[in-house]
């Protein structure tokens, strides 16, 4: 979510009185003021932070929890009769009893006459696929996937081995689930919803709606009354039928990887300033971060009466991007006449939507200060009112307590929270670097917790890393007032 430039209450927020009471009422910590020479909370002062739901907008916790992995082992008691009977008995108990490094060894290191053998294949497919499913319970599906990738090769036929492998895609984000793909898997899994429904999202995203609504039915006829398929069903009906509704009246242009929608009036001079902010932006932020989207992306310029309407985001935001139709939204009233506004607000935007393509469905488990913050150094964002706030007399919100959602913040503590966001990222990447950043953000995307990749990524705990941060800042402060 991108703030508005609201440097006219900065001197209020200086007084910060008024902030401690909206920390303990709003944020609701039992021990929360941080003093800017003081250290970091410990862990039995720490507040359990809520669930963040970056860039807040009506729908998203409950629609975007991703759906459980509906894994499925395949039984492997019958040992096909060969001279290589004891080796792949061997194997399967492996296997069953967790052994996960020397079962993959084994299978890794079987004879080519072995693999080769058309007859023991479909055996050495459901090996893999049972490696696979042991190494998604010990490490994740970033390891679980290689294992279904080799047991798919080898049986190319087995829908609960292509089942298996669509799940850890679509967990992953890979972009090997494509519409071919899970075509292939609509028709080995006939009765299986998750095929259609993946579908529906894909031709969502690239804006072909009669087919996303097609298959959305599809996946609706084969869903019964499984639990485990009903959040991923809610999920994609929510952005199809909203999309569906609020492209009724919209207009439209393309450029190379972004879709640019108007609610409203709009002349190409606007549509050619947009685009062109846009690609720039998608040149220069995905070579910072060494990633570009899969797919294009959607921007829908509202005016500026429709805004809050349509996005329910606070008063005090210019922009947002919402998780749930994956689409950057922002007011169009001054899209031409401020282009350096403009600027600030699509790029800081255009990062949210570049993580939440990176990170697939785990992106809600990015704690809001870390993807603020780093939507503000990747888009090259600096307010002017971040200084005047270091200099003043302010306390710190830890930033633990920031990891949940912003939107219910007045303006004075969404400024204070936003500089934080900068000043820790800035630091984390000055002194860690971006390679470090993106590493936390597969530790997240495993569905880590921020103090657990840190402590595994950075060799030091959250805590620690909050202090070191705070002294900087401190340093940063003295040198500000020494200097004329």
């Amino acid at each position: 979510m991108y703030r508005r430039n609201i440097s006219h209450i900065l001197y209020a927020v200086a007084g910060i009185i008024g902030l401690f009471i909206v920390y303990h009422t709003v944020l609701k910590s039992d021990d929360s003021s941080v003093p800017l020479s003081n250290d970091a909370e410990s862990d039995a002062n720490r507040p359990q932070p809520a669930q963040p739901d970056s860039q807040t907008n009506g729908l998203q916790e409950t629609a975007l929890k991703p759906e459980p992995r509906q894994t499925r082992l395949i039984d492997s008691s019958a040992v096909p009769d060969t001279s290589h009977h004891e080796l792949l008995e061997t194997i399967r108990d492996d296997i069953e009893k967790g052994n996960n490094k020397e079962a993959e060894t084994k299978l890794a290191d079987l004879p080519t006459a072995v693999v080769a053998d058309k007859t023991l294949r479909p055996y050495l497919a459901i090996l893999w696929n049972n490696l696979g499913i042991q190494q998604e319970k010990e490490g994740g599906t970033v390891i679980s996937v290689k294992a279904f990738k080799k047991a798919s090769t080898l049986d190319a036929e087995n829908p609960v081995i292509y089942m298996n492998l669509a799940h850890a895609y679509w967990e992953l984000r890979d972009p090997a689930m494509t519409q071919d793909f899970l075509e292939k898997l609509a028709a080995l899994a006939q009765n299986e919803p998750f095929p259609h429904l993946a579908l529906a999202e894909l031709f969502q995203e690239r804006n072909r709606l009669d087919e996303a609504a097609r298959h959305l039915d599809q996946a609706i006829a084969r869903a019964g009354n499984d639990p485990t398929v009903q959040t991923y069903l809610r999920t994609v009906t929510a952005k199809v039928r909203r999309t569906e509704t609020s492209d009724a009246l919209l207009t439209s242009r393309d450029s190379t990887h972004f879709t640019v929608k108007f609610d409203g009036e709009a002349d190409q001079a606007t549509w050619a300033v947009v685009l062109e902010i846009l690609e720039e932006a998608y040149r220069e932020i995905g070579q910072k971060f060494g990633y570009f989207p899969s797919k294009t992306i959607v921007v829908v310029l509202h005016t500026k009466s429709q805004f809050q309407n349509a996005t329910g985001s606070p008063a005090w935001a210019d922009g947002l991007f919402d998780p749930v139709l994956g689409r950057i939204q922002v007011p169009a009233q001054n899209a031409v006449t401020d282009r350096a506004w403009l600027t600030r607000v699509l790029r800081h935007e255009y990062v949210h939507a570049l993580l939440h393509d990176q990170q697939g469905p785990a992106n809600n488990a990015i704690p809001t200060w870390f993807n603020e913050g780093l939507a503000m150094e990747l888009s090259g964002e600096h307010w002017p009112e971040f200084d005047q706030i270091i200099q003043g007399e302010f306390t710190l919100i830890p930033l633990s307590a920031l990891e949940g959602s912003w939107g219910a913040l007045p303006a004075e503590a969404a400024t204070v929270a936003y500089m934080e966001a900068q000043s820790a990222m800035h630091y984390m990447i000055d002194r860690y670097s971006m390679h470090q950043v993106r590493e936390l953000l597969t530790h997240l995307k495993a569905r880590q917790t921020l103090a657990a990749a840190i402590q595994s990524q950075l060799s030091l705990s959250y805590e620690q890393f909050q202090a070191r941060w705070v002294e900087q800042l401190e340093e940063q402060r003295k040198r500000k007032e020494k200097s004329p």
